[in-house]
């Protein structure tokens, strides 16, 4: 029973918007309604601009209607935008047409190259990615991550990955993964607030370093 349950809650984007057509316009409207109703959702968003130098080239990969890159993008960042629905992209694109937005599966090749400062993929991202695919998505976000001599302020770049460990990919298959993609763990938390982490069934937010 538990095995089956982690499958449900392991489901792509892909195959919810399939069964779902409508999911993505609910999805968007409920961010929407959280920000009417004074909801702060921008502790990830506040994270990255924290980490980078004002002018960072940042990736919001998994970027969804936009809510963390228009964010980084007002904050005098260079935001690139990465999903695969096309529905929530045109809603970034309308939000801050001075970002720049792709539609794009994460586990392809054929999108922004980078480099880039900072990729941040906030929100359960990779919880919907296909777990065949995860390696690939790890592999391609390392890829694209500044070697030192192009980074902005002189270092490497670095990945922000944030999602629940409920969802059928454990700390330690997720560290070793990113390891075989090229990342070297830097820090753990268990919140976007930067509180210790502490138990391996909560919530992860890794950075991670191109090695």
């Amino acid at each position: 029973m538990a095995a089956a349950i982690l499958v449900d809650m392991a489901q792509t984007w892909k195959k919810i918007v399939a069964a779902d057509p409508d999911h993505s316009r609910r999805y968007a409207q409920r961010w929407d309604d959280m920000v009417a109703d004074g909801v702060d959702i921008d502790g990830e968003a506040r994270l990255a601009d924290a980490m980078t130098p004002r002018g960072a080239r940042i990736l919001d990969a998994g970027c969804g209607q936009g809510r963390l890159g228009v964010y980084l993008h007002e904050r005098g960042h260079r935001v690139t935008g990465v999903d695969i629905d096309p529905y929530l992209i045109e809603r970034a694109r309308e939000s801050c047409p001075g970002a720049t937005w792709e539609v794009a599966d994460l586990a392809a090749d054929d999108w922004a190259a980078g480099p880039f400062d900072l990729a941040v993929s906030a929100g359960n991202v990779l919880a919907f990615v296909d777990p065949a695919d995860r390696g690939a998505v790890l592999a391609n976000l390392a890829a694209r991550l500044a070697t030192p001599d192009q980074g902005t302020d002189g270092r490497a770049g670095r990945l922000v990955e944030g999602f629940g460990l409920d969802r059928g990919w454990t700390r330690q298959e997720f560290e070793r993964d990113a390891e075989g993609a090229g990342l070297r763990l830097e820090q753990r938390w268990s919140t976007w607030d930067l509180r210790p982490f502490d138990h391996d069934d909560g919530f992860l937010v890794a950075v991670l370093v191109r090695l």
